[in-house]
């Protein structure tokens, strides 16, 4: 057993760098996004630019009480954590304020905070401390159903302040569950789902079961006919139809009419560039106007008018590609690749399973973010509002991004005290 009394001794300095140049990256983008002639000192708190440096400064100071903190509180205290942040997404619904649709947010005067963004950090926290069960295998089905239901529950409540997005962001922790040996099975049926459910939207149901059916004869041409096999082929043709069937009306009845617009708009079935498709296509026009090297810094004329709305939060990626072009966003997403490898690096080389499965848990939830918002952003995938980790506008989703990667950033410097 090896002791080290100093918590910077064995800290990843390559992580806390990235973080500070996509922290940084972020406040001057948001300053960019919604710049003031009349307010042009980056440090007036009366601007978005100026209440964010506030947030990262309160971030950084988050992120040295972490790493402050014995690394026993993180496993002794999961749970309690846990707990904690569901009473909050509890009492959001029933005391929350309502803002753009969604019910999150507590709200005092100015002071705005999303108790669904801390759900994150904790969640990963309950799913490490239960799968560091010295008893739990994930092999088993009473593992398997516990650890989904730690996932679930959060996102549910998250649901039911319709906040779409960021309950979907807690799928990313089933990746965990599949490092931690679960059966890849799930996500390849979760894949066929998606493929029939926009195979449907583009074609009648009964083409894509035609379809299904030719698909399962030519497997049985292929494999050994046998009673069982013909039964097995018969009960997925069975499911896969009544999913098809389905599709027609979850799509009308289950969501709602905006959802409805963007999955249109992102499949190409509808072209409302007034209404649903606005905010994709200006994005995509900022973008392209960047060209390889962009137009400047506070150049962007696609963000200096407004035309792209959200721009300082989920669209932030606009501002990168209008005003440093094609290199810029190169360099932003290298940035995102060195740290999503690092992470995976320290992940593996932990010696304990909480840590491990945590450190897991922050890549998943930091890569879902960094994927879907810049793909959204891009017309690749629909609109549903979750924040470029680091470098959107916002506090709550900065303070628990910090909270998330310092965390492990603890639990990693400690390793070598871990026999």
């Amino acid at each position: 057993m090896r002791e080290n009394k100093s918590i910077f001794t064995q800290i990843e300095l390559p992580v806390v760098l990235l973080y500070l140049a996509l922290t940084l990256i972020g406040w001057l983008s948001i300053y960019a996004a919604v710049y003031n002639e009349e307010h042009k000192s980056i440090f007036d708190i009366s601007q978005r630019y100026g209440k964010q440096l506030l947030w990262i400064g309160l971030a950084l100071v988050l992120g040295l009480f972490v790493m402050l903190t014995d690394t026993r509180f993180f496993n002794g205290f999961a749970f309690i954590i846990y707990l904690v942040t569901i009473g909050m997404l509890v009492a959001v619904l029933l005391f929350g304020s309502t803002i753009a649709g969604s019910k999150s947010w507590f709200q005092i005067g100015d002071f705005k905070l999303q108790p669904a963004e801390f759900a994150k950090f904790s969640t990963g926290l309950a799913l490490a401390a239960f799968l560091n069960r010295l008893d739990t295998y994930i092999s088993q089905t009473r593992t398997k159903i516990i650890s989904i239901g730690i996932i679930v529950l959060p996102a549910i409540l998250i649901l039911m302040q319709y906040d779409t997005g960021s309950a979907l962001v807690f799928s990313a922790f089933v990746l965990v569950l599949f490092r931690e040996g679960l059966s890849p099975i799930p996500l390849i049926l979760g894949l066929i789902a998606v493929v029939l459910f926009i195979l449907t939207l583009y074609f009648s149901p009964l083409y894509v079961i035609i379809g299904i059916a030719v698909l399962l004869a030519l497997s049985l041409f292929f494999t050994r006919r046998n009673i069982q096999v013909i039964m097995r082929l018969l009960a997925v043709f069975a499911v896969a139809s009544l999913f098809v069937v389905s599709v027609g009306f979850v799509f009308d009845s289950v969501l709602e009419p905006h959802q409805r617009s963007r999955i249109n708009v992102l499949l190409g079935l509808d072209e409302d560039l007034r209404g649903a498709g606005y905010n994709v296509h200006q994005s995509k026009i900022a973008i392209g106007s960047g060209g390889f090297a962009g137009k400047g810094f506070l150049q962007g004329t696609q963000t200096k008018f407004n035309f792209v709305p959200e721009q300082s939060t989920d669209f932030i990626f606009c501002t990168v590609g209008e005003e440093w072009g094609f290199l810029g966003t190169t360099v932003l997403i290298g940035l995102y690749m060195m740290l999503f490898m690092r992470l995976i690096r320290m992940a593996e080389r932990q010696r304990s399973t909480f840590s491990r499965v945590y450190g897991y848990s922050v890549v998943s939830v930091l890569f879902f973010h960094f994927a879907i918002n810049i793909a959204m952003t891009i017309g690749l995938a629909p609109v549903i509002g979750i924040p470029l980790p680091f470098v959107s506008y916002g506090g709550s989703s900065l303070w628990a991004f910090t909270i998330m990667l310092f965390a492990f950033l603890k639990l990693d410097a400690n390793r070598l005290n871990v026999l």
